[in-house]
């Protein structure tokens, strides 16, 4: 597929403005149809599909949907907006919560999910390069019988790619650590089409900038990443995971802390307020007692989870839990985290007809009971439903408050809930969001947690690298 000549870099003097002209519009969807055929997409449902947020940001879809099944493709692909100065967003799986896909000036969304090649597996290494559409299930499918596993595990079976751009973590980050732990080098395609491998496949480099973490995080705002080579871990020999019940929020929380700071190699310690345990038990037909709870796992020998355990049913114990019940079959350990993973859902099923705002902070672990609690306190007085659940052993945790969209005095309520929410966490030297990203949603608090001469040196790189303003626009930084 060639749609164009590889144009040189635009300067920023000549930057394009947004949204593009319908003239241009036009001319990229009939260069894309010539080439792609079927897979260029332009019905309104697909596009729709392509813009949605989970957020209370209206639906903004983009002009058009491609397909690629190659960087070479996406290359080209961008190279042609690029001349015509076209936005262009890439597209994962959509499971992102903040905004990151809406295409606010229209465009072409390049959804990667057709891009799924498994590339290599150095299984001596501990290390794999798989295209951006793999999803984190179908990695450790492939990987399974060689012994290895991929721990990073947001919950959504999030592609690969957009895990990388979002710099996502989850259960497993208190172990294993998040995206930019775990990508070694990625190939991406930049604003002027160009292709760009930012790394070796060496486990540590001192030559020059690290572009890796540059674009590990950056959602698409300064370049679109097609190919990720990704650390690899041994499955465990031995796995247990259990539940343990506590009288509050404060007390399982300092649970939590003290199993960190003792240095108990937690693999994943989670957080379920009361509300949360409730919505869980009937969505995935549980029988926890309806209190705050901790989910936890251990990996290693059998000997080292047996004892990792064991100290820390005595922490919990110390700290007013209940008895800390602990399993090792694989089965029971499933039904436990499969349901922690749909506790998304879970919460939207507590409010039928109402929309859920999920949104999550990150304070330092020493903070973080002082946190929850005072969240606590504010859903309360604001008076709607807002389950909790966090990964505790990171300071990071979510909330999901359930509102109707169509009550205005709802909706502000909901606003000023997370503004107080952000500003709490901040406040506490914390984060806007430890997992979900920036997206559109939390680009207001930036400045405020970075300050504004490193907000001006973001905008920067992003004229720098981006000087057209097409690579996802509207997203991080406002340029």
């Amino acid at each position: 597929m060639s749609l164009s000549a590889p144009s040189q870099h635009v300067a920023p003097a000549l930057a394009a403005s947004l949204p593009p002209s319908r003239e241009a519009v036009t001319a990229v969807t009939r260069a894309l149809a010539a080439s792609l055929g079927n897979r260029l997409v332009t019905s309104l449902a697909v596009r729709q599909q392509h813009g949605h947020t989970l957020t209370w940001i209206p639906n903004q879809p983009p002009d058009a949907v491609v397909f690629p099944h190659s960087t070479e493709e996406v290359a080209d692909i961008v190279r042609l907006c690029a001349r015509h100065g076209v936005p262009v967003i890439a597209f994962g799986t959509g499971t992102s919560l903040e905004g990151h896909v809406n295409a606010p000036f229209g465009g072409v969304s390049i959804d990667l999910s057709q891009m799924k090649r498994v590339i290599a597996v150095h299984a001596e290494d501990l290390d794999c390069v798989v295209e951006a559409g793999v999803t984190r299930k179908e990695l450790n499918e492939h990987l399974r019988d060689q012994g290895l596993m991929f721990p990073i595990d947001p919950g959504a079976d999030a592609s690969i790619g957009g895990m990388a751009a979002t710099r996502a973590s989850g259960t497993n980050a208190v172990r294993y650590g998040t995206m930019k732990d775990n990508v070694i080098a990625l190939t991406a395609v930049m604003a002027d089409g160009s292709i760009v491998k930012t790394a070796s496949r060496a486990r540590k480099t001192s030559a020059g900038y690290d572009l890796t973490r540059l674009l590990v995080g950056s959602e698409g705002t300064l370049g679109v990443i097609t190919e990720i080579t990704l650390k690899l871990h041994g499955i465990p020999e031995a796995i247990a995971a259990g539940v343990c019940p506590f009288p509050s929020v404060k007390a399982a929380c300092d649970a939590a802390i003290a199993t960190i700071q003792s240095g108990i190699p937690v693999a994943r310690i989670e957080l379920l307020d009361d509300v949360m345990i409730r919505g869980v038990n009937a969505y995935s037909k549980l029988d926890l007692p309806e209190t705050t709870m901790l989910f936890v796992e251990f990996h290693g020998s059998q000997a080292g989870v047996a004892e990792q355990s064991e100290a820390f049913g005595a922490i919990a114990q110390d700290n007013g839990g209940g008895r800390f019940d602990w399993a090792t079959r694989a089965e029971d350990r499933s039904r436990l985290w499969q349901a922690r993973h749909d506790a998304y859902w879970a919460a939207r099923a507590m409010g039928p007809g109402l929309d859920s705002l999920a949104t999550d902070v990150c304070v330092p672990i020493s903070r973080l009971a002082e946190c929850v609690e005072e969240t606590k306190r504010d859903i309360e007085a604001c008076g709607f439903l807002a389950p909790i659940a966090g990964h505790v052993g990171d300071g990071n945790f979510h909330t999901q408050p359930l509102v109707d969209l169509a009550d205005p005095e709802a909706v502000e309520r909901c606003r000023g809930f997370i503004d107080r929410l952000v500003k709490r966490a901040l406040a506490m030297e914390g984060t806007c969001t430890g997992e979900h990203g920036v997206g559109q949603k939390k680009m207001q608090y930036l400045e405020a947690e970075h300050g504004a001469a490193a907000l001006d040196a973001m905008r920067l790189i992003k004229r720098a690298l981006d000087p057209q303003n097409i690579l996802n626009p509207g997203k991080i930084v406002a340029v």
